[in-house]
């Protein structure tokens, strides 16, 4: 194999350089001398002078150019290694070299800056991963274990140690690599059981991309709604309840002392309380079916609903007041319309009784955007008094009302993948408006 001729090193061509650039001085100046007929001992004394500037100088050129470039070799080395504390003397003037020195010191703070950075977000997201109780998993491409958080060691009983490396497979988490996220998977580990909610996304790491499997229990949510529910239930059932039996047990002890003393009127006085009773006890009844009635909602049997036809027919169902209807954009879609009567129904129903308090009027009006369609039924009622518990279910603020209405309103709304909220007008000094906000897919025309 033939090899390329050896280029010499940049000091050594600058000094050759140097030797060259004096050379010619050198030979013109020893010719001077020695066609002067000076003494000898002064002309070799000159010839060594002569010969000692034109060796002398290339060093001098040698050193002045190689020790700032292994000053500035030094310093990139230095970054290279990534210690950005080293930094360079700025040389007297603005010269270049000096110009180059202090962007090289201006880099290395800046890539200073930036590891200190870097480390300080790297350990803020290392203590996040330690503090949140979900369990967070890392895989590579070869589905082996790369990172795990606190959470995660205790889901699968195991230090980080023994487990990192070790494949997604024998850890029992093959087929949480795979399939729809997020999604809820009911497993089993080591540490726990239960349903969790998964959810997966990917980072690149080194330039090699990794898997993200987040695992959130979702038992112990689950049972925090789940007491407050019963929680809320009991109290609303035991509030109606005792409203039934106090003057139930209150009439009854009367009708004791009634029959006891026999006075002339007894009779009325005992039909008058089995009457009560009577009343109350059907009050009662009606409220478990509607407990019921709440409870057992079908699901919806989609079908078309013309929403112009539909808000017109529920307007004119309302004969105790005026429902002024503003037209909107015509609009067919798949839902139930039994079950949209019954909302659209009860809004109309709430606001005319609130208008009527005040004697203001009524609108129904509805658009489309972004493929959903908006209802809004607005009055000029005394609005919202208690917004909190409008949709807890058989709260009400009227004498005869069930409660259910608007709990039902809303668990038909969610029903289509809707959403139902009541709010005070901010248009208008009083009032309140309900939006109904129901997707028409690609059936909107």
């Amino acid at each position: 194999m033939t090899q390329g001729p050896v280029r010499a090193g940049h000091g050594l061509q600058v000094a050759l350089l140097s030797l060259g650039a004096g050379l010619p001085g050198a030979i013109t100046a020893l010719i001077l001398l020695f066609s002067t007929g000076l003494a000898p001992k002064v002309s070799w004394s000159l010839t060594a002078l002569i010969l000692g500037c034109w060796l002398g100088l290339p060093l001098l050129v040698h050193g002045r150019v190689t020790r700032p470039l292994q000053t500035i070799s030094n310093l990139l080395c230095a970054l290279r290694e990534g210690d950005f504390s080293l930094r360079g003397r700025l040389a007297a003037g603005s010269d270049v070299l000096g110009s180059v020195v202090a962007e090289i010191n201006a880099l290395g703070e800046v890539l200073r800056s930036y590891r200190l950075d870097a480390r300080e977000a790297t350990t803020l997201v290392r203590k996040v991963m330690e503090e949140i109780d979900v369990a967070l998993f890392a895989f590579d491409e070869g589905k082996r274990l790369r990172l795990i958080n606190h959470s995660g060691e205790v889901l699968l009983s195991e230090s980080s140690q023994r487990l990192l490396g070790c494949k997604a497979d024998r850890l029992g988490m093959g087929e949480l690599l795979s399939g729809d996220s997020p999604r809820t998977v009911a497993t089993a580990f080591p540490g726990g059981t239960g349903r969790w909610e998964l959810r997966r996304g990917t980072f690149r790491q080194g330039g090699v991309p990794h898997t993200l499997v987040v695992l959130a229990n979702m038992e112990r949510a689950l049972r925090q709604e789940e007491r407050q529910a019963w929680q809320r239930l009991v109290r609303v059932l035991g509030h109606e309840i005792n409203n039934s039996l106090a003057p139930i047990r209150s009439l009854a002890v009367n009708l004791q002392d009634v029959l006891a003393k026999t006075p002339p009127d007894w009779e009325d006085d005992v039909r008058r309380g089995l009457t009560i009773i009577a009343r109350r006890s059907d009050g009662l009844n009606r409220f478990m079916t509607s407990y019921a009635e709440l409870a057992r909602l079908p699901p919806p049997k989609p079908r078309p609903v013309e929403v112009g036809s539909w808000i017109r027919r529920v307007a004119e169902l309302e004969a105790r007041t005026t429902v002024q209807v503003l037209a909107g954009p015509e609009v067919t879609f798949e839902a139930d319309p039994d079950q949209l009567d019954q909302v659209l129904i009860n809004l109309v129903r709430n606001a005319a009784d609130a208008a009527r308090e005040t004697g203001g009027t009524v609108q129904v009006q509805w658009d489309t955007r972004g493929g959903l369609l908006g209802v809004e039924v607005t009055d000029e009622g005394p609005g919202i008094a208690d917004s909190e518990n409008l949709f807890v279910p058989f709260f009400t603020t009227k004498p005869d009302g069930s409660g259910i209405g608007l709990a039902l309103s809303r668990q038909i709304a969610e029903a289509h993948r809707g959403t139902l909220t009541l709010e005070n007008r901010s248009d208008a000094a009083s009032g309140c408006v309900a939006r109904l906000m129901l997707p028409v897919g690609p059936s909107e025309r």
